[in-house]
């Protein structure tokens, strides 16, 4: 059983520096995005105005101390199962208008429902 434990140690550490590296590519699209468009950066990151500042603010010491967390910064804006349905269809490629227009739905829910929480904030 103690023959696991290295493997299982290594493998964390593996799911752990995956982690770190999603991180530091993330803070530097959000960056560049940010810096080309705050508004539609902030819309499509899901971010507040003020946290896309301060984002924007990072120093490149600053960014890799931030993206070498153990814990993801990004986070799935999809999370409702409705508007995940909607936009990644469980089907091929699109075949109908009616694909088209439920992927256009889900597009406009998340759209929604991420103007109100910047209304909220």
């Amino acid at each position: 059983m103690t023959a696991n434990v290295p493997s299982l140690d290594a493998e964390r550490e593996q799911l752990l520096a995956e982690i770190r590296e999603v991180n530091l590519t993330y803070l530097m699209l959000a960056q560049r995005l940010i810096r080309a468009d705050k508004a539609e950066a902030a819309f499509r990151l899901g971010l507040t105005e003020e946290a896309a500042d301060l984002i924007a603010a990072l120093s490149p010491a600053q960014v890799l101390k931030l993206a070498s967390t153990n814990t993801l910064l990004c986070r799935f804006q999809a999370d409702e199962e409705m508007v995940f349905a909607l936009l990644a269809s469980r089907h091929a490629p699109q075949r109908s208008v009616g694909e088209a227009a439920q992927r256009l739905h889900g597009n406009i829910l998340l759209a929604s429902r991420l103007a109100a929480q910047a209304a909220a904030a």
